[in-house]
């Protein structure tokens, strides 16, 4: 359902993208992910017809998007990262304008409108402006506009910034249910918990490159499966911390500073588990953690591009960027 093939986008000297090459399936929820400046918001405008790319090509449903805008933009649902709604407007009113302009009748356009405000839990509110919204059901509301076309493609650019964690979880279950419908799903988000939760496949993408591909588990499996994993209660005892993992494992340990935790590769999660804690016991550290786990999306991210998702850079500006090549 969306091809896109080297695609490449320069503005002046920055090169936003550089080479985007991927493919998303029908009924397929693909992620995008990646910190701000990566790319992912110009390589969205570009599917969206807002953009024309400086190289390279890309179709939606089979579609060029810049030979031909108008048959992409009855095909596509958009939803941006700020809600693109009319404060002054009730919620009704809203989503019967975008009706309108793809070109329903008022009653068709009044239904759907109607439709989409129950699915989104928003019908006590539909006749209240938008401006009386909270955040979270402004988010609401502006994704429901995206979908008054019926979308068979439905793009969404970090749709869930800024959200509490339960209005988050009522968007993820929109999405599910918007796919099991039918829909396509192009989704970017910095937040690695989003992308490993709804993400039938992910593409993590830095500086304007496709630096990853595949499954949430196949982006996992890179850092060899079950990890042990250790805190020491005390940071100025991380090095004897190391030094122990190191007794232990095969490989040199992975020290987080952040979270100030080390960890290492196992294979017999039970054997490693019981031979670290003796030797933890033996130097008498002190543990705010000891744990087999399995590598997480902020370790993968963190391990291919040096530093995690959830970061402030500028877009497209970000420093380092001009004429970058890899």
């Amino acid at each position: 359902m969306i091809e896109a093939d080297q695609v490449v986008k320069h503005f002046g000297d920055v090169h936003a993208l550089n080479g985007i090459t991927l493919s998303v399936d029908e009924g397929e929820i693909f992620g995008l992910l990646g910190p701000n400046g990566a790319g992912k918001t110009t390589l969205v405008r570009i599917l969206a017809t807002l953009l024309k790319p400086t190289s390279g090509r890309c179709t939606l449903g089979g579609i060029d998007p810049h030979r031909d805008p108008m048959a992409v933009r009855a095909l596509i649902g958009l939803a941006g990262q700020n809600a693109a709604v009319d404060d002054l407007l009730t919620g009704r009113e809203n989503l019967e304008i975008v009706g309108r302009l793809y070109q329903l009748d008022r009653a068709e356009a009044r239904r759907r409108a109607d439709d989409i405000l129950e699915r989104l839990s928003l019908t006590d509110a539909a006749d209240r402006q938008v401006r009386t919204y909270s955040g979270g059901m402004r988010r609401r509301i502006d994704l429901g506009a995206s979908l008054v076309g019926r979308p068979r493609i439905l793009i969404l650019d970090e749709p869930t910034t800024g959200l509490d964690p339960r209005t988050r979880n009522e968007l993820w279950q929109l999405i599910r249910d918007l796919v099991s419908d039918g829909a396509t799903v192009l989704l970017t988000t910095q937040y690695l918990e989003e992308a490993d939760e709804l993400a039938d496949r992910l593409a993590v993408i830095d500086l304007g490159h496709i630096i990853a591909e595949g499954t949430p588990d196949e982006l996992k499996e890179r850092l060899g499966g079950d990890r042990l994993m250790a805190s020491p209660t005390e940071p100025d005892d991380m090095a004897r911390v190391v030094s122990i993992l190191e007794q232990v494992g095969a490989t040199a340990p992975y020290v987080d500073d952040r979270r100030q935790q080390a960890s290492i590769p196992v294979t017999n999660r039970i054997e490693a588990l019981l031979a670290a804690g003796q030797l933890f016991e033996n130097e008498q550290i002190a543990l705010r953690d000891l744990a087999v786990t399995r590598p997480s999306l902020d370790d993968v991210f963190l391990s291919i591009t040096g530093k995690r998702a959830e970061t402030d850079e500028p877009e497209p500006a970000a420093a380092g960027r001009k004429g970058r090549r890899r």
